[in-house]
């Protein structure tokens, strides 16, 4: 008993200790600011890593330097090299190689409050984006009890590119995957440090959409990231990708990265990292995640297969619209000669499901393919998750559109329950200058609540809230709808999941 007296002394003298300026974290002090609410505090362009340049190019992340003094959070860091578009007003964000900061919105009162943790993964292609964009604010989830943090990771060349140079000097004889390994490199910060805002290392979520929600599927296989996250969220998108592809190998990879060195007209990595970012961003463009035998040590699937996953509850879904943001109206004879170019012999058994006879239905055939292969990735990924039976799976399928602006939620053409439409709701962040009617407002509350709630406990149910059933490929597969009215949707079409399903497994034979 007398070894308890000075541990309790300890969490006291923690749970007392306010939320104020400065926090105190392992690589020195930080100050923020209140956010629009003054009930939350928010914190921006806190290192998380080094910045990845000069001999860090291309290099997993070292970490970041200490600091003297009082580190100001109220400003966002730099986001990572990419296609420049126009920020707020037309003003561009400043951009830089040296980007690897996060944000972190909290409520909490003390050090001593232990609130669950949400981790956004931003979207983009793994070419654009950053944690820093006005839609992934993470005020309203503080305001709900979360402590929210979003990251930037490298993009594009800088964060996916390999080549036989990096492999070789590399201690894991592998190359490229940078990007991820700034995801798992935040996560780390995130043990080490998010105690200090309030938040609950023990209860970690990883929440992602598009190449986020890919970002997630990678995080569920890589032995890199074990321990760091205790539930999962991907929306639309998976290990594997928007669609079923089989995913790239080093050795491909490599060969990729050599021609791409060549069009630089660089003969080695020294020549490489002595360009300017500019200069490579001109030159080349990443190629994406691989399979690289280290940070993913297998085709995801067979991992799955083997139960190797991070076994953790996972929250799957995507909208009904999502072929809207990447496709445009195209004659038919092109829609034709990709699905026999994709598919070969089982093209006939595609075009049964997708005809494509006139301009006009292949056009509606490549937007019901759109939503139905990546709802068949969705429903995969809470299947493969699930079969250890340790952890619980929970599918959704968005189809409320949201108010047009300018035609689409996330710029450009797209239109209707688009890929993306959903994050805005996740977020309760309704951006001004649209006609959102009572029906956003509560979908928003709705939904955010859920995603709250399974980040505080595994299981997105609560009190006034539909029933969210957990997933079940044999006894309840159907996915909760998140539309004008919130309820159970219909039973999946057997021949479409059955057509993806053989190709899934062709491809991993």
């Amino acid at each position: 008993m007398r070894s308890s007296l000075p541990i309790l002394i300890l969490l006291s003298s923690v749970g007392s200790a306010a939320i104020n300026d400065p926090v105190r974290l392992d690589s020195g002090l930080l100050s923020g600011r209140s956010g629009n609410n003054p009930e939350v505090r928010v914190f921006k362009g806190i290192p998380f890593a080094a910045p990845p340049v000069g001999n860090l190019r291309w290099h997993a992340p070292a970490p970041p330097s200490r600091w003297e003094g009082t580190r100001s959070g109220e400003q966002f860091g730099p986001i990572c090299m990419q296609a420049q578009a126009g920020g707020r007003g037309g003003v561009a964000p400043k951009m830089s190689e040296d980007c690897l900061y996060l944000n972190v919105w909290t409520a909490a009162k003390s050090a001593g409050e232990r609130r669950p943790v949400l981790v956004w993964l931003h979207p983009g292609g793994f070419s654009t984006g950053a944690g820093s964009q006005p839609g992934f604010d993470g005020e309203a989830l503080a305001k709900k009890g979360l402590v929210v943090v979003t990251i930037n990771y490298r993009l594009g060349i800088f964060g996916f590119f390999a080549h036989p140079e990096l492999t070789k000097e590399s201690d894991r004889k592998a190359s490229g995957n940078y990007g991820l390994m700034d995801q798992v490199a935040a996560l780390q910060w995130v043990q080490k440090n998010i105690a200090a805002f309030g938040g609950d290392p023990r209860r970690v979520t990883i929440d992602g959409d598009s190449a986020g929600a890919m970002s997630v599927g990678d995080l569920l296989v890589t032995p890199q990231a074990r321990g760091l996250f205790h539930r999962a969220i991907a929306e639309s998108g998976g290990a594997i990708g928007l669609s079923v592809n089989p995913m790239r190998k080093l050795a491909e990879a490599e060969r990729a990265g050599l021609q791409i060195a060549e069009s630089l007209g660089a003969k080695s990595l020294i020549e490489l990292r002595s360009k300017s970012a500019e200069e490579i961003m001109k030159g080349a463009r990443g190629g994406g995640v691989i399979v690289d035998g280290w940070f993913l040590p297998d085709d995801p699937g067979a991992i799955f297969a083997a139960g190797k996953q991070n076994d953790v509850p996972l929250l799957a879904g995507s909208n009904k619209d999502e072929g809207t943001f990447f496709i445009q109206p195209g004659p038919a004879e092109r829609f034709l000669e990709t699905v026999h170019r994709r598919f070969g012999d089982m093209a006939d058994t595609f075009l049964k499901l997708y005809p494509g006879g006139s301009d006009e239905e292949a056009y509606a055939s490549q937007l019901a393919v759109f939503r139905d292969e990546l709802a068949f990735v969705m429903r995969n990924l809470a299947q493969l998750q699930t079969k250890t039976g340790k952890s619980k799976a929970f599918l959704y399928y968005f189809t409320h559109e949201p108010p047009p602006q300018g035609g689409s939620p996330r710029g450009g053409r797209a239109t209707g329950a688009t890929h993306g439409a959903e994050a805005q709701y996740v977020f309760e962040n309704l951006a001004p200058g649209r006609p959102w009617t009572d029906l956003d407002r509560q979908l928003a509350d709705t939904i955010s609540s859920y995603w709250v709630n399974f980040a505080t406990t595994g299981d997105p149910n609560g009190k006034g809230l539909p029933r969210w059933p957990t997933f079940d490929e044999k006894k309840s597969d159907r996915p909760l709808v998140l539309g004008d009215t919130v309820e159970i949707g219909a039973a999946p079409n057997q021949s479409q999941l059955a057509f993806y399903q053989a190709l899934y497994d062709r491809q991993r034979k």
